[in-house]
């Protein structure tokens, strides 16, 4: 598997999650890659960890890259 499916998959993983838990996805994933805080993402289902296994720059070209291909 290429990384950036990898990183595709994680990205799922840990929206749903999110989705789950009541969080707005979006407000997250941007104060997440803007600070490098991890607290931003939750805990549970390990989405925390999923995401910390990858750097921030190539989460944020996934997302970017996901944009423009759709649009």
């Amino acid at each position: 598997m290429e990384k950036e499916d990898l990183i595709r998959e994680d990205l799922v993983r840990v929206f749903e999650t999110m989705i789950k838990e009541g969080y707005d996805p979006a407000k997250q994933f941007s104060g997440f890659i803007l600070s490098e805080d991890p607290t931003y993402i939750p805990v549970e289902d390990g989405a925390r960890h999923i995401i910390r296994s990858h750097e921030r720059d190539e989460i944020l070209a996934v997302l970017i890259k996901s944009y423009f291909e759709k649009n």
